[in-house]
């Protein structure tokens, strides 16, 4: 099962190498990870998405709460959180497969952000499963590159942490 955890932290040097050796020293993959500092600019907010099921995410959750840098961790693994992905695809646009990707772009509100003769270059952004609709229809047309933020959580009305 793959789950989502925001980690609230200082924002401090070393930070993000303890969070990532926290992982690796347990052999626990990540799948994706995101850190920018928060509105407080002394704290970062880290976004991990990880995969395993609740015995591992519970060893994870407390094993960053045993981290000293570490405010606060939050697990979005049960859709209480809104999330959200930037890619930029790059793909083949040849004459015969310019209208397609077009047609695709505009359907997924996707943005053409540089054209060449031979290809487009993509801004998608949306939930984690859009980006991946999005490349399941480009995919037979030519990806040449793909670029993927990994993902970003905020929680839902009042669940976040700062209540």
């Amino acid at each position: 099962m793959q789950h989502t955890i925001s980690v609230i932290v200082e924002n401090e040097f070393g930070v993000l190498s303890r969070v990532a050796g926290l992982f690796s020293g347990r052999g626990f993959n990540i799948d994706s990870l995101s850190v920018a500092p928060t509105t407080d600019e002394s704290l970062s907010r880290i976004t991990i998405v990880t995969r395993g099921d609740e015995a591992v995410l519970e060893q994870i959750t407390k094993q960053l709460n045993k981290l000293v840098d570490v405010i606060k961790v939050l697990d979005f693994s049960d859709g209480s959180a809104i999330e959200r992905e930037m890619a930029l695809i790059k793909v083949t646009a040849e004459d015969q497969s310019r209208a397609e990707v077009l047609r695709i772009v505009d359907i997924f509100r996707a943005k053409i952000i540089d054209v060449t003769p031979k290809s487009y270059t993509i801004e998608a952004t949306g939930a984690p499963a859009k980006i991946n609709a999005i490349l399941d229809l480009l995919r037979p047309l030519g990806l040449k590159e793909l670029v993927r933020t990994g993902a970003v959580a905020i929680g839902r009305g009042a669940r976040g942490w700062k209540g």
